[in-house]
């Protein structure tokens, strides 16, 4: 294992960084057997293929249920984390993410801080590696990805260069400075990536990952400059316009929409799909979600929001479809948004063995004292076909041009043609006017459980708004807090505001 550098960038207390749900029984392992230094500040040079390697493999901690997407998805309006009698409580760990009342002792906070910071200075020993032109732009790309998060999530972003010494106190740039410094990487690594067109096992960077990552930096770019981290946020068009220009150039390189909308979430994806996971497995995803009766079983975890499903229109393919009876389709799960009784392959009910009835799910969902039978499940990747977890789909692109165009910026269609265009694919009825509402509202259909609610949810300042079993109304918890082991480990971190 790499040394005690990592100390002062963040918290070194492993039972933080691996605790998942008591419910749960796959974890994300932490593995990096290179030794490239030692601890006194000594840097070793260390085999740059097999670090980027191990770079990418370190993707499958967006993965868990727990830490990173927990932080964009549990807190958002979209899903909720009921406690079904004694599972799930988990001390108040879910609960607290979806009240928006977590602090800075939280363990994902402090797990996902881990995570991210770790990977961000592995690209640093990767640059640091006598890497080939192509490998460092790989790195930089992976550098800014990783560090776009800890931007997003903190607000601030810590730095330590391969030769300090453990007594030096990382470098902690600003969210401003981060979103230079990422922009920075990205502009660097675009010359020397390779251009690579959809494909279902697009494992390593390229032109369209980067130039898409770079639309999401500047659609948020008002966020992430604001004098205020809690808004309110003023959109320059000149900025749109660079969001517009990205995103062509994704397009420009192959990439359309899945006319069959849960394809993109299996092994037949064909066009959408920018960047994924090397071996992160999405089978957390489901097992999240579905009953312990189901099959395969479930943790019987997690489930979306009445308010939310409420979103989709009957005939929009994204609210999902079930197996024929015979299950000549799929098997006996259906995909997307599963509501009322479930079946098995052979079309007959499926028993709820807690009560001995028949397992039917129900839009009503408490965030305490659920029964295992209540809440909309959602299923995306299907168990008997998923494809590799995706880290960027084109439908984000698809609808970020079309966002940038509704604040200012120039095409040659109009924001709302261009939403009427993807709802069309889809199956969903024209929109006749277009507001932002909507346009949130759209992203919600199109990108639900995805990983991105929190950071939309942010941008549309709706993230301080109320939702079921949601009533705390605290600008402030658009960031999150620096962990507590963190801030002990390096004076240069300040505490967010509120915390």
């Amino acid at each position: 294992m790499i040394r005690n550098k990592f100390s002062k960038i963040f918290a070194t207390a492993l039972l933080g960084l691996f605790l998942v749900s008591a419910c749960t029984d796959l974890k994300v392992d932490e593995v990096d057997s290179v030794l490239l230094d030692t601890g006194d500040g000594a840097f070793v040079a260390g085999d740059a293929g097999a670090l980027l390697l191990s770079a990418y493999k370190d993707l499958s901690a967006f993965t868990d249920q727990a830490n990173i997407f927990s932080l964009y998805d549990h807190v958002s309006d979209e899903m909720i984390p009921p406690t079904r009698g004694v599972d799930w409580g988990d001390n108040g760990v879910w609960r607290t993410l979806h009240q928006h009342t977590w602090d800075p002792t939280h363990a994902y906070v402090l797990g996902s801080w881990n995570q991210l910071n770790s990977r961000s200075y592995k690209c640093n020993q990767i640059l640091a590696s006598n890497p080939s032109p192509v490998q460092a732009a790989e790195a930089k790309f992976l550098r800014a990805f990783y560090r776009f998060h800890v931007m997003d999530l903190f607000g601030q972003v810590p730095d330590r260069g391969v030769n300090d010494g453990v007594k030096v106190n990382p470098k902690v740039y600003t969210r401003s400075e981060a979103f230079d410094l990422i922009v920075k990487d990205l502009e660097e690594a675009l010359p020397s990536l390779p251009t690579v067109g959809p494909s279902a096992t697009n494992v390593t960077a390229s032109k369209a990952a980067a130039n898409a990552l770079l639309a999401r930096l500047y659609l948020n770019k008002a966020v992430y400059k604001a004098a205020r981290p809690e808004g309110p946020y003023t959109f320059d068009a000149a900025d749109m316009n660079k969001v517009i220009g990205y995103c062509d150039a994704v397009t420009a390189d192959g990439y359309s929409l899945e006319t069959e909308y849960f394809t993109n979430f299996s092994t037949n994806a064909t066009k959408e799909i920018i960047f994924t996971s090397v071996d992160g497995s999405p089978q957390n995803r489901w097992f999240m979600t579905l009953h312990y009766d189901n099959d395969p079983s479930g943790w019987n975890g997690f489930a979306t929001l009445a308010d939310f499903y409420d979103k989709f229109e009957a005939n929009d393919q994204r609210i999902g479809n079930y197996p024929a009876p015979d299950g000549s389709k799929f098997s006996g799960i259906g995909r997307g948004f599963l509501l009322g009784q479930q079946l098995k392959d052979d079309g007959t009910q499926i028993t709820n063995t807690r009560n001995q009835k028949p397992l039917a799910f129900t839009r009503d969902v408490p965030l305490s004292g659920a029964g295992t039978e209540k809440g909309i499940r959602v299923i995306k990747y299907h168990p008997s076909n998923a494809g590799k977890y995706i880290m960027l789909r084109y439908a984000d692109v698809f609808l970020m041009k079309a966002e940038a165009t509704f604040r200012g910026g120039s095409a040659s269609k109009s924001a709302l043609e261009q939403v009427n265009e993807l709802r069309a694919v889809r199956g969903a009825s024209a929109l006749p006017s277009l507001d932002a509402g909507k346009l949130l509202d759209e992203r919600g259909r199109e990108l639900y459980w995805e990983g991105i609610r929190r950071i939309d949810q942010v941008r549309f300042e709706t993230f301080d708004d109320t939702w079921q079993d949601k009533n705390v109304t605290e600008g402030f918890r658009v960031l999150f807090p620096i962990p507590q082991q963190a801030l002990d480990s390096n004076p240069n971190l300040k505490q967010n505001t509120g915390y």
